[in-house]
């Protein structure tokens, strides 16, 4: 029997575990290993969840641990399950299993996509912060809006109590208390459309019950990872100002390759001439699939006005962190309305000034980051300590629901609008070839 640890942040590791790994005789998994998301290593991945070849569970050790863990346990392969990170990352990590004597692996779609008795619909990003949330919103919208009942199944945040949120059903704002906000900033817009959104950690038992309560399962991909779900069709959304969602990054461009239809979204924010090169870059790698191109159009809550105004912008956190941009849609609104930006980094304490050491390419925006009761204190105290006259919102979640903020409020969303191609149309051909 081969032993083997799975590289891995509370998602996509556990899925490949359990469809891969759980009842195969021929290895053994000695450990999980995490990174990317703070507060997630030195648990253990339950016994309840690992099944009876896994009597006291499974450890889950920092990723930094890969060479000592690699020879304490005397580990024959390694398992990258990781997504969204550059091309240069899995290598990197592979010189470091190869230098201490593993092998390292990556899992295909035949290994980890579980088929559906229902139709399909993925959408899945070239890379964190696309917009595929709004893309995935937009498809729900089409779909419901012409009478069928779909299921949401979002990508996984297991980031607490593992046996608890082994399946998770949201069906109102209510259900969501307790989450962190990067799980609360997902939900909520589509709870809000009047979607049912499923998430958890056992994929098989969430797509059983998705099943029983639903024509279309829409499968709402996190990060740039590959769905869980065998698609019907699939949508990737890339950015045109990126070229790394097209190409470059891991797995966002195998999703952009194995895609049936490519969103260039935030068109509005971008040249024609761009819109025009990012087609080309598709075309090279995907011939087959149908291009189509969205405005990524900003929407603030109030009229309130800027101008003049010293302003605290507030971004998704995955986004402008481990997504790679530097500043996100409250930075974009404020200052096209004539606002300044106030630099919180000064200001940031605990975790939150760690974040920027981590991530040197953020701006003058604060990331929403709330991983843990500890990290929203020193977020709410971040936010105070900032000498700003408004705190613009560009999370989906509304964070004074989590945190008390001493200052005024506007909060900013996108919403996807068609450009160029009817994507309405295409998913609703599809569907109605599909049903079954």
């Amino acid at each position: 029997m081969r032993k083997a640890i799975i590289m891995g942040a509370a998602g996509r590791d556990f899925h490949n575990f359990n469809v891969f790994f759980r009842d195969n005789p021929e290895v053994k998994v000695v450990a999980f290993t995490a990174a990317q998301i703070p507060f997630i290593e030195n648990r253990t991945y339950p016994a309840s969840l690992a099944g009876k070849n896994y009597p006291e569970g499974i450890p889950i050790y920092p990723e930094k641990m890969l060479p000592e863990l690699i020879k304490k346990f005397e580990v024959d392969d390694v398992y990258f399950s990781y997504s969204d990170v550059d091309f240069e990352t899995p290598m990197k990590l592979a010189s470091i299993a190869l230098a201490n004597g593993a092998s390292f692996h990556f899992l295909g779609p035949k290994d980890t996509m579980i088929k559906s008795k229902k139709p399909v619909i993925a959408v899945a990003g070239g890379r964190t912060g696309v917009g595929k949330s709004t893309i995935s919103r937009f498809v729900y919208k089409v779909l419901a809006s012409n009478g069928f009942k779909v299921s949401v199944v979002r990508h996984p945040m297991p980031y607490g109590d593992l046996e608890k949120e082994a399946v998770q059903i949201f069906k109102s704002l209510d259900d969501l208390k307790g989450l962190t906000i990067e799980e609360v900033e997902e939900y909520e817009p589509h709870i809000e459309n009047g979607a049912v959104v499923y998430a958890g950690v056992d994929y098989e038992k969430i797509l059983q019950i998705a099943e029983t309560n639903s024509e279309i399962i829409l499968w709402d991909g996190g990060n740039n990872d590959m769905p869980f779900y065998m698609p019907d069709f699939m949508i990737t959304v890339v950015d045109p100002m990126r070229e790394n969602s097209v190409k470059g990054s891991f797995p966002g461009e195998a999703c952009v390759r194995m895609a049936d239809a490519i969103v260039i979204n935030k068109a509005n924010l971008v040249e024609k001439e761009k819109i025009e090169r990012f087609k080309e870059m598709i075309f090279e790698i995907n011939s087959k699939a149908k291009i189509f191109v969205t405005d990524s159009v900003p929407f603030l809550n109030t009229e309130i006005d800027l101008k003049g105004k010293k302003v605290l912008a507030v971004e998704d956190g995955p986004t402008v962190t481990h997504g790679g941009l530097s500043e996100g849609v409250a930075a974009k609104v404020s200052l096209q309305k004539g606002a300044e930006l106030v630099d919180p980094r000064p200001y940031a304490v605990g975790s939150i000034a760690e974040a920027y050491k981590k991530y040197p390419h953020m701006g003058k925006i604060l990331p929403a980051l709330g991983y843990s009761e500890l990290q929203l204190k020193e977020l709410e105290e971040t936010i105070n300590n900032i000498p700003a006259d408004l705190v613009v919102l560009g999370t989906p979640a509304n964070l004074s629901l989590f945190i008390h903020i001493n200052k005024p409020i506007a909060l900013v969303r996108y919403e996807a609008v068609e450009k160029e191609g009817k994507l309405s149309k295409e998913i609703l051909k599809h569907v109605k070839s599909l049903k079954r």
